[in-house]
């Protein structure tokens, strides 16, 4: 499939979203290298002859789970929240990774369909509208991305959702006259945000069995 081509305006750092977007990406990239020398001490101690039993301990498990789960969510969070060059490209099985990642510390079974890649700005939208998916789905369920046509949709399957119609209101037009979002839901208003400063129309659907976001 041939790759669609996005609207692009160079990124504006002087705006409250340019600077907001550089923000996220310095924290995330100096947030890396500490948990990675973290990571590495774990798995040194698992390795090591000196502590017989610390590698099967509930204590260095939980350490390592902790530290693994971090550095999934930290480039999950750079990637959706930081800015990047608009011609960067993004595998499609980076992505996969990335959702499946975040799933994990959800409640939700993701499934990305396709292969091939996406835009940079595609990808940051994918990310974030699956964090709003998490959010109409606490109790858990099932999401199947996949490409629709020249653009994306995300179809979401649950037993039981919260419906939260002004925080979806974001994604119609970007800010307008929404109240702003708690931080737990602030990726709602970035995609809508995102999606109206790239000329992206997005389409979604909420109901009691699940929900829908194309664009």
């Amino acid at each position: 499939m041939n790759p669609v081509t996005i609207p692009v305006e160079p990124l504006d750092t002087t705006t409250g979203a340019g600077l907001a977007s550089l923000v996220a990406a310095r924290l995330c990239h100096d947030l890396v290298s500490p948990l990675g020398a973290i990571g590495n001490g774990v798995e040194l101690l698992e390795m090591s002859g000196d502590h017989p039993g610390l590698a099967n301990s509930p204590e260095l498990t939980l350490i390592g789970d902790s530290v693994r789960a971090a550095r999934s969510r930290v480039r999950y969070y750079r990637m959706a929240f930081g800015h990047a060059p608009a011609d960067q490209r993004v595998a499609v099985a980076e992505i996969t990774q990335l959702a499946q990642g975040y799933a994990r510390d959800a409640r939700l079974t993701v499934e990305v369909e396709g292969g091939g890649d996406a835009s940079r700005i595609e990808t940051r939208m994918l990310l974030l509208a699956l964090m709003c998916m998490d959010s109409a789905m606490p109790w858990g369920g099932k999401v199947t991305v996949a490409r629709k046509g020249q653009g994306w949709r995300l179809a979401g399957h649950a037993s039981r959702t919260r419906p939260e119609p002004s925080l979806w209101r974001w994604l119609d037009a970007g800010p307008g006259q929404n109240p702003s979002p708690a931080p737990s839901e602030v990726h709602f208003a970035v995609l809508g945000t995102l999606a109206a400063d790239h000329r992206l129309p997005i389409a979604w659907k909420v109901d009691a069995g699940g929900a829908e976001i194309s664009f």
